[in-house]
């Protein structure tokens, strides 16, 4: 039997990508992940961001002190009023490769975007992309669809002021199902405000405006009562506000390079830790355990870069080592400038410094008093962890630097075997894990974190996730509840959204907690199977497919098979995020949901939970929740 072993390779397997081509088929060297807009960090968004960047690097250059965006129907608009793209270079700008003003550092200083991609792979991911510069009275139009130029408008007159304004889709063909979510977006704008103090943002009608810069977002973002004014320190390149709560229990950071959010830090955040131990340990000449120094310390420090270089295209963290050419090490700068500046502040504030020195010797006791039941907890779940059938792993993690795939990584939370064995013969076995567990979870609203270690379950989900003591290390990039579309279902997500809430709030903030999306209902005849997420897509199937076809209403995730499951979990997977909004603290929302069974909540609940289940009743969710209470 004869094998082929060298098949033919000649000037035919050879090819040259146009520009956009190249983007379209690699997508994720230049944006990271797709995605549908579940997550904060999906290529919908750094679409949008890539193209603020630029306006936001006109505002840092004084040119233009207000931005404007629209969002209508998955349409992005902005417009900003800084120099406007010069005329003549209007189509080369957003579609010719390695085209930009900003290699030389001449038009544009310590800027996020530096390498002449962003803007071009915006026009190529996109079904609709319209650019439009004004200057001096003058104004150059282009319009593209997936990079490619439709209609190239000859300059005319324009009374609009200076600027520029850039209008595109995402192309549905790449971003399957995607939906811009509204908060994800503020949360961005919110972030830009902060950085750039003067600038003002309006997006949809809201305005985004910070005079105060990172003490304006320490004062949003805090939750509970802090310890002492917030310290907010400014130099040259560098600022940093710093305070401590009196009830987190782990290190929350903001970071951010050149108006950057750093989500995932860097050297920058590295730096900055450091340099606040070693500040404080010197203060109060003390060599103080550096967990206590820094637990329950909220800070947040923006630094400026010339040249930075960041770990991946979507620039959210920091691999520079240098603040410029000729500048210190960014471990230096930092080092130096909280030495100088914290230092100063403590000996002018004693009351702050007398603040800071009482918070570290309670966490000092703490974390004494914890040791002994965290060291039985520990040793506890190593041992089960050999003989553990709860936890069923993958082959890659999140925590893993030099893993390409980390950001697809998956925990699946799941209630029962059953629904557990579904996932499992189904999932990715490299990216998708499964923890599955033995019933309702405790109601752990009001404990303390000591019944995260009693508690054999939640201690051995804190172990599988690796967060104990931050996300750091976490082992999963998406943290996902997988329960039945029922009463029950629904009350085992709220039980471990409360834990999460309650002990680790970071992971909910940072974006990393979701609901699975699966399907009520399979529709199908003979040629064609749909499968409907609520009653209005099962309508919409049985008014398409034809007569008479086949329902199978899905009750259970235990219920679907392997075969089916993979769909739901794989590339059509269906997430919502767990985001919590800014009207209320976690401490009130808790209150809220998970206190006394109040006729103010019960109300709110009848009013307001969406159900897109028809068999479920919402008084029966409420006599449930009421009988865990």
């Amino acid at each position: 039997m004869s094998q082929e072993i060298n098949p033919i390779y000649s000037e035919d397997n050879i090819r040259t990508l146009d520009w956009q081509e190249h983007i379209r088929l690699r997508p994720g060297m230049y944006i990271g992940k797709l995605g549908d807009g579940s997550s904060a960090d999906d290529g919908i968004y750094i679409l949008l961001k890539e193209i603020l960047d630029n306006s936001i690097d006109e505002f840092r250059m004084k040119s233009g002190k207000r931005i404007e965006i629209k969002l209508d129907d998955g349409k992005v608009t902005i417009r900003d009023f800084g120099r406007g793209i010069p005329l003549g270079k209007v189509v080369d700008a957003v579609s010719k490769m390695n085209t930009g003003g900003k290699y030389d550092s001449k038009a544009f200083k310590k800027s996020v975007g530096l390498n002449g991609v962003g803007t071009k792979a915006v026009n190529a991911l996109s079904d609709y992309f319209r650019v439009r510069s004004f200057r001096d009275g003058r104004m150059k139009a282009a319009e593209f669809s997936r990079g490619i130029i439709k209609e190239d408008f000859e300059e005319k007159d324009s009374s609009d002021r200076n600027g520029t304004e850039i209008s595109f889709i995402p192309d549905a063909d790449i971003f399957l199902h995607f939906k811009y979510r509204k908060e994800y977006i503020e949360r961005m704008l919110r972030n830009y405000a902060y950085l750039n103090p003067g600038l003002k943002i309006l997006f949809n009608g809201e305005t985004f405006y910070s005079e105060n810069g990172l003490k304006d977002l320490l004062d949003e973002e805090l939750e509970s009562e802090t310890l002492y004014p917030i310290v907010h320190l400014k130099d040259n390149d560098i600022e940093v506000a710093i305070t401590h709560t009196d009830k987190s229990q782990t290190e929350t950071y903001f970071s951010f390079v050149n108006g950057q959010n750093t989500t995932q830090g860097g050297t920058h955040l590295n730096a900055f830790r450091e340099a606040y131990v070693k500040t404080i340990r010197e203060f109060f000449n003390k060599n103080f355990d550096a967990s206590d120094v820094r637990k329950s310390i909220v800070a947040a420090v923006s630094i400026n870069v010339e040249e930075p270089v960041f770990e991946s295209q979507t620039k959210t963290k920091l691999g520079s080592n240098d603040i410029g050419p000729n500048g210190p090490t960014v471990r230096t700068f930092i080092i130096d400038f909280l030495k100088s500046k914290l230092d100063n502040f403590l000996h002018k504030n004693p009351e702050v410094a007398e603040a800071i020195q009482r918070k570290i010797l309670i966490s000092e006791r703490e974390r004494k008093e914890l040791s002994g039941i965290q060291k039985l907890a520990r040793e506890r779940a190593k041992k089960v962890s050999l003989h553990n059938k709860k936890l069923r792993d993958c082959r890659q993690h999140y925590n893993d630097q030099k893993n390409e795939r980390k950001g697809e990584t998956q925990i699946f939370i799941t209630e029962g075997d059953s629904a557990s064995g579904s996932i499992t013969k189904s999932r990715d076995v490299e990216t998708q894990a499964v923890f599955s567990l033995k019933g309702k979870p405790l109601n752990c609203y009001g404990l303390t974190k000591k019944v995260v270690y009693e508690n054999e379950e939640f201690n051995l989900l804190q172990a599988a996730l690796n967060i104990e003591e931050s996300l750091e290390d976490l082992r999963y990039n998406q943290v996902i509840i997988a329960t039945d579309a029922d009463v029950d279902g629904m009350h085992i997500r709220l039980l471990m959204i409360t834990f999460f809430l309650q002990f680790f709030p970071d992971l909910i903030k940072n974006g990393h907690l979701y609901i699975l999306q699966t399907p009520l209902f399979r529709v199908r005849n003979k040629k064609e199977t749909r499968y409907c997420y609520s009653e209005q897509e099962r309508i919409k199937a049985l008014n398409e497919l034809g007569k008479n076809p086949e329902i199978t209403r899905f009750k259970g995730l235990g219920e679907i098979s392997p075969d089916e499951f993979k769909h739901f979990i794989g590339k059509d997977i269906r997430l919502e995020p767990v985001v919590a909004g800014k009207d209320q603290t976690i401490e009130q929302l808790l209150e809220f949901y998970m206190g006394k069974n109040t006729p103010d909540r019960q109300t709110f609940i009848l009013q307001n939970l969406v159900v897109e289940d028809p068999d479920i009743d919402k008084k029966e969710i409420l006599t449930e929740a009421a009988a865990e209470n």
